[in-house]
């Protein structure tokens, strides 16, 4: 029987037929940076006190800065606290002034923000002082749904297929992370941010499959990178887009709401031919396969067509057949640890990027810039050293620079944010190589 990789080879390894499909994956990755960063814009740290709105009953012609100077406690730089404040008393005004207040707690009635800037999630939901965790709560549970999408959409895509499971992910995308715009609470915030993630991670991980599948071998880092780099381009789009709209609901939209114009993907997406083959639907496949070579202009001959016969029909994989085999189970078990150190640098510098002390949208725009050449060098990289090199040497140099941050005094914001670009570059550059090397190591069943 004949490899499927020879099909692959006679209609064109990288023909037009796969670059339009590289650039269709391509498209849906420009939105993707908004979903998993651009939470870090709606809670920048903005100057806020408790609200002591509760000194007017007893005194209404105080002014603001009197009002302020009675009831708020101040911290070591001679500034207002603003997590604290004294304790409401039923006295006189008179009887405040002599005596002063002492008595301080919490603030018991929400917060105010002087700067009167657009509304943010951290002013609509005081996300500040014993609420301030919420915010990586948040984004930790937005993680969350990305490992609950990764183990549902990758098994459902095994099973019915790359097509409709990417179609349903954006689809949840676009109508969820609107919603995301219209909640009334935090906590509903939270849930649909999870549900966004989850569908995020199944559009990740089956436009890798679709790519991977459609292209020829010797190509197939290049496509999987080509589709990175506009990755990288939507993270530089999310800087000024995050700079010019400042209502965090209106960013939501903004951000989400083009999704939506890929609604002709149901009619242009191709299935996997590969997955159509595993599946036995062979006449699928045969016309999916004939449709790529007449657009790349080649001839199959009608011979090699009839060499297409189901593979071995090989029960449905699943996550256990990962551990089955003593080649998968190490594979697993190293690229899991890889992923997991990928994970925690790039997205530990990522969502820090309001951290290293420059304007968070210059850094944020220098952090999409250097993802582009770290991207496009992987190319080059794992043709000249090969995957495992490349994977040791940009996974040692990350976690270099992550040390070496660490000793920089705060004092020194450039040096730091130098430092992290370049952590950024070897990062972006450790990530790609995984997708690319988990590609090709994992088999198709349960890619």
């Amino acid at each position: 029987m004949t490899e499927f990789g020879e099909f692959i080879s006679a209609l064109g390894a990288f023909g037009l037929y796969q670059k339009l499909l590289v650039v269709l994956i391509s498209i849906s990755l420009f939105l993707s940076p908004f979903q998993t960063i651009g939470q870090v814009f709606m809670v920048l740290d903005e100057p806020h006190h408790c609200n002591t709105s509760w000194i007017c009953a007893i005194a209404p012609n105080l002014t603001e800065e009197e009002q302020l100077n009675l009831t708020l406690p101040r911290d070591a730089d001679g500034g207002y606290e603003q997590c604290s404040m004294y304790s409401p008393v039923d006295w006189d005004l008179d009887s405040i002034v002599a005596y002063g207040l002492n008595t301080t707690e919490k603030c018991s009635n929400g917060w105010v923000y002087p700067s009167a800037q657009a509304p943010s999630l951290l002013t609509e939901f005081d996300l500040v002082c014993d609420r301030k965790d919420l915010n990586d709560i948040s984004q930790s549970i937005y993680m969350l749904g990305m490992f609950l999408g990764s183990i549902i959409f990758g098994p459902l895509s095994d099973r019915i297929g790359r097509r409709p499971v990417f179609l349903i992910c954006l689809l949840i995308h676009g109508l969820i992370g609107v919603g995301i715009a219209f909640v009334p609470h935090f906590y509903v915030y939270m849930a649909f941010r999870c549900v966004v993630g989850a569908a995020e991670a199944g559009i990740l991980i089956i436009a890798l499959a679709l790519v991977t599948e459609w292209v020829g071998v010797s190509y197939r880092s290049k496509a999987v990178l080509i589709t990175h780099c506009c990755f990288a381009i939507g993270q530089m789009i999310l800087a000024g887009l995050a700079y010019g709209i400042r209502n965090w609901r209106l960013l939501q939209i903004a951000g989400t709401a083009p999704v939506f114009a890929l609604f002709f993907y149901i009619w242009v997406l191709p299935e996997s031919a590969r997955w159509l083959v595993i599946k036995g639907r062979i006449e699928e496949a045969k016309k999916l396969l004939q449709k790529a070579a007449a657009i790349n202009k080649r001839t199959l001959p009608p011979e090699l067509l009839e060499q297409l016969k189901p593979e071995t029909q090989p029960k449905p994989g699943s996550t256990l057949d990962l551990f089955r085999k003593k080649h998968l189970r190490k594979v697993t078990l190293i690229m899991t640890c890889t992923w997991f150190a990928d994970s925690l640098v790039y997205y530990g510098l990522s969502l820090n990027v309001s951290g290293f002390g420059l304007n968070v949208y210059l850094t944020q725009l220098a952090f999409g810039g250097v993802e582009l050449p770290a991207r496009i060098s992987c190319i080059f990289l794992l043709q000249w050293f090969g995957r495992k090199k490349t994977q040791a040497a940009v996974l040692l140099l990350s976690g270099l620079m992550c040390l070496v941050i660490t000793g920089i005094p705060e004092d020194q914001p450039v040096v730091t944010t130098v430092l992290a670009i370049i952590g950024k570059f070897t990062s972006t550059a450790s990530f790609s190589t995984s997708y690319v090397y988990s590609a090709e190591l994992f088999p198709t069943v349960v890619r």
